[in-house]
């Protein structure tokens, strides 16, 4: 059977035995929400990634949005295309009633593992993880979707560090009204924008907070604001635009002002003050080389 024939048979309808269909090469990685897998694809012998949703989790976030016909998970990943994207290739229902995806397998490093152990493959490099990160939110937002979960742990790095692509949909919700009224706080505590936690009327500029303060991150290799203790970390959110971030500049002195003043203006408490969207980022940086600023450069 050809790999186009196999997937379109997932997708096809009826419930999939994935332990048959899939050989497990590597231990589950445990996230919120499902368990991630390297597997084989029995038929095609294809090395791929197997996701599979916790079914409780999964049902439990999908009654927020009871009576809204709110895509899957699974629908929603397999619209892209993008380099900067990972590739889905089918989704569907597991024997146990669970969803589940099947991905291209990427076999590199999470942008937060990179960050957590202040790797040497960051260097020279950070400009390039910026750009390629804005471009995959820019993709998301072009299709219509705000990504609600965009953090360092959301980005996979290739082995060298060069490149990254943006991954789980798992609270991807479509940018349209029903969907960014006030009261859902879904997402990673660390990078929620203060509407979120305030409960306020939402859209694709919480992306545009999140994305600012993974990047500062990815710079000064900690937060702009506390994290909050174990179990508090969603109260340490809720200080999310009541101060200035301190200066970038004061993490990382060589940082280039265009880039450290673009990497602020994301993280602006109130959404009309920060980029209206994630293009008008990538335009303000698109002049830059180097993410240092270089002797007699002009500022």
């Amino acid at each position: 059977m050809s790999i186009g024939k196999f997937f379109s048979s997932l997708l096809s309808g009826g419930k999939v035995d994935v332990a048959s269909r899939y050989e497990i090469l590597r231990e589950a990685v445990s996230g919120t929400m499902s368990d991630f897998h390297m597997a084989r694809d029995r038929s095609t012998n294809e090395i791929v990634g197997l996701k599979i949703l916790d079914k409780a989790k999964t049902d439990a976030l999908e009654a927020r949005f009871k009576g809204l016909k709110k895509p899957t998970e699974g629908e929603i990943a397999t619209t892209f295309n993008h380099p900067r994207i990972v590739r889905t290739f089918s989704h569907g229902i597991t024997t146990n009633n669970e969803q589940f995806l099947v991905m291209e397998y990427l076999d590199g490093p999470g942008l937060n593992s990179l960050i957590i152990g202040r790797s040497k493959l960051l260097d020279g490099n950070r400009l390039t993880l910026a750009r390629h990160a804005a471009e995959a939110i820019e993709a998301v937002h072009e299709a219509g979707y705000i990504h609600r979960d965009v953090c360092p742990r959301n980005f996979v790095c290739s082995k060298d560090g060069t490149s990254l692509k943006l991954i789980d949909f798992g609270l991807t919700v479509p940018a349209e009204r029903e969907y960014m009224l006030p009261g859902n706080r879904t997402g990673t505590p660390a990078y929620l924008a203060p509407e979120v936690m305030r409960r306020k009327p939402t859209d694709q500029r919480l992306d545009i907070f999140a994305f600012g303060v993974s990047i500062y991150e990815l710079f000064a290799f900690e937060t702009p604001w506390p994290r909050g203790k174990e179990g508090q970390s969603a109260v340490a959110a809720m200080a999310h635009g009541m101060s200035s971030p301190p200066p970038l500049r004061g993490h990382y002195p060589k940082i280039h002002p265009t880039l450290a003043a673009a990497i602020h203006k994301c993280m602006e408490a109130n959404p009309e003050h920060r980029f209206q969207n994630i293009t008008q980022f990538l335009k303000t940086i698109s002049r830059l080389k180097h993410e240092d600023a270089e002797p007699g450069e002009k500022q």
